[in-house]
């Protein structure tokens, strides 16, 4: 009886909080012909997709943005009135050269300093990808000069436009003043995007810093306050972990205190969070956990569905 009993009040809180959500699908194979049938459900309002920095910009200062143009019809001839949220990648989780996916006059001319810093696993230390080194003033100027190429041409457009987690791990030595000038260029880029796009929505993904642990978070603690008070732009993170400990810790504990004080809040449920388990239940995640979580806890207003949760025979109620 009591489970019984459980089950209704999170099936009716899940309900109640479902009404001011906005739902895409992620296309994380970035084919869109395999999702037609879930961009047609009525509780899907348009996909998410992944633009690498390469991809958009092929030499300095030339565009290229069929891509997403052709995407974006493309969603709207599979179902009219659908449309298209933009992840700009900037950062890459695979390690070789083959990833080093932002136009190459940045990897080689010296104003640059190289482009990009080696990532590392925290659990092993070993290569794991490569950042964007934004700290670097000439780098920023560039990806900033993409943010207005790309709302010159976009915004009001597209539904939003969504900057990368903040997180990453190193193990190279860098400047004493690295961490706040990490945080501060990370923030400078976040408000040009605002700046530039007047309709589209910015979600920045906010999940962890670079030189903060648990019990001292003062670049957490500065980013959140600045979105609440200046409400030109939302936050999200790129993994829902419903009761994980560890980002309870973090920046969970942010978004559950200032819920309904952000302008946006947009959550990802990622292929990989579906195999792990309810620290709370024991069990599997299920939709219904996710959606409950995001919905409740985090503040989602917004949420990003992988395919995968998707299934023609049995698809979830979102």
């Amino acid at each position: 009886m009591i489970a019984v009993g459980a089950s209704m009040l999170l099936a009716s809180a899940t309900a109640d909080a479902s009404k001011n959500v906005t739902h895409f699908v992620f296309a994380e194979d970035g084919d869109l012909d395999p999702i037609a049938y879930i961009i047609q459900r009525q509780d899907i309002s348009g996909v998410q997709m992944i633009y690498n920095w390469k991809q958009l910009e092929s030499s300095k200062g030339n565009y290229t943005f069929s891509d997403i143009e052709s995407d974006l019809k493309k969603v709207q001839e599979i179902q009219p009135g659908k449309t298209l949220f933009v992840q700009i990648q900037d950062r890459f989780d695979v390690a070789g050269d083959h990833s080093k996916r932002i136009p190459n006059y940045l990897l080689v001319e010296p104003e640059y300093e190289g482009g990009l810093l080696r990532q590392v696993n925290a659990d092993t230390n070993r290569p794991d990808g490569w950042q964007t080194k934004h700290w670097v003033l000439t780098v920023r100027q560039r990806f900033q000069a993409l943010l207005s190429a790309l709302a010159k041409q976009f915004d009001g457009r597209i539904y939003g436009l969504n900057l990368p987690e903040t997180a990453f791990d190193y193990n190279e030595t860098l400047s004493t003043s690295f961490c706040n000038d990490y945080f501060q260029a990370e923030m400078e880029n976040l408000n040009h995007a605002s700046s530039v796009f007047n309709k589209s929505m910015i979600i920045q993904y906010m999940n962890f810093w670079p030189c903060e642990s648990a019990d001292h978070q003062p670049y957490m603690t500065q980013a959140f306050l600045e979105a609440s008070q200046k409400k030109t732009y939302g936050f999200g993170g790129p993994d829902v972990k419903p009761w994980n400990p560890y980002q309870l810790q973090n920046s969970y504990k942010y978004f559950h205190n200032y819920t309904g004080e952000l302008s946006h809040v947009a959550m990802a449920v990622q292929e990989p969070d579906l195999n792990l388990t309810n620290p709370r239940t024991n069990v599997t995640y299920t939709v219904e956990d996710f959606k409950s979580f995001s919905e409740n806890y985090l503040g989602s207003t917004i949420m990003f569905w992988t395919s995968h949760i998707f299934n023609q025979t049995y698809p979830p109620a979102l």
